[in-house]
């Protein structure tokens, strides 16, 4: 392998979607991929069943497995990563500190808080890490834009609050479309037409909030005419902070998670 490799390690819901990104991108030669189930990755890519067929230190490393069997695959990984190499982790809840006696030798290592979107290019990445060197962040920069957005964040506690809100996102923006198309259904649309009312209303909305400089609050206020349709339904969401509750409620509910799931990883 030359300097200018990738070795993704797993292939599933994440990593795939890492690795469709970057096929995108034109990256199929650059890219070695190790997985137990090597017949699902596209045949245009290098794929391996075992570290045995990994010759060399790859450029960059990227740790897209469970996070539970970190430690049964660190010990064979370790040869892989060496001064030279980046480590990039999407693993879930496991800090810089555990990834770093895992891979004592590794020339940077920094962690990932990618989301499904990723799938289509239009992923939001949250990176943090034990290197200030610009140019290995530059170079992670450039691999994460393959599948969205990248936001570098300060240090690496605020990973903790971007898998709330970025990670676990689309998940709730998911859950609160199924309410809707629900509702719309129970006032007579059919309910594949509430949905594909509802997903572009979405896509617009978020393009809006990212595209402008008005606050949320003030985009709210925008489509909220006094005396209106919409306010009218605001005035059930907003009722006693009920809405805002529920949001810090289920987000600080998916903090605990994390935290015990960190915890467990250090054990």
């Amino acid at each position: 392998m030359n300097d200018k490799d990738l070795l993704l390690v797993g292939c599933g819901n994440m990593g795939g979607a890492m690795l469709r990104g970057w096929l995108r991108e034109g990256m199929a030669g650059r890219i070695t991929v190790l997985t137990p189930h090597p017949q699902r990755v596209p045949p245009d890519v290098t794929s391996h069943a075992t570290v045995d067929g990994i010759r060399g230190e790859p450029r960059t490393v990227v740790l897209a497995v469970k996070p539970q069997i970190l430690a049964t695959a660190a010990p064979s990984l370790q040869r892989c990563v060496g001064p030279g190499t980046i480590l990039l982790s999407v693993l879930a809840a496991v800090d810089l500190a555990t990834l770093r006696r895992a891979f004592p030798r590794a020339g940077g290592i920094v962690r990932a808080v990618p989301n499904l979107p990723a799938a289509i290019g239009e992923g939001a990445t949250a990176l943090a890490g034990d290197t200030d060197e610009d140019d290995m962040r530059a170079e992670l920069s450039r691999l994460c834009a393959s599948f969205g957005t990248v936001e570098w964040l300060s240090n690496e506690a605020a990973l903790d609050a971007a898998t709330s809100v970025s990670g676990c996102g689309p998940a709730f923006l998911f859950r609160f479309a199924e309410a809707v198309v629900q509702a719309g259904a129970s006032q007579g649309l059919a309910p594949d037409a509430a949905r594909r009312l509802f997903a572009q209303t979405m896509l617009g909305a978020a393009r809006l909030l990212g595209e402008s400089d008005a606050t949320p609050a003030e985009l709210v206020r925008r489509v909220a005419s006094p005396g209106g349709v919409t306010l009218a339904g605001l005035a059930v969401l907003d009722e006693g902070d009920a809405l805002t509750r529920l949001v810090g409620n289920a987000l600080a509910s998916a903090a605990t998670r994390n935290a015990e799931m960190a915890a467990k990883a250090r054990d």
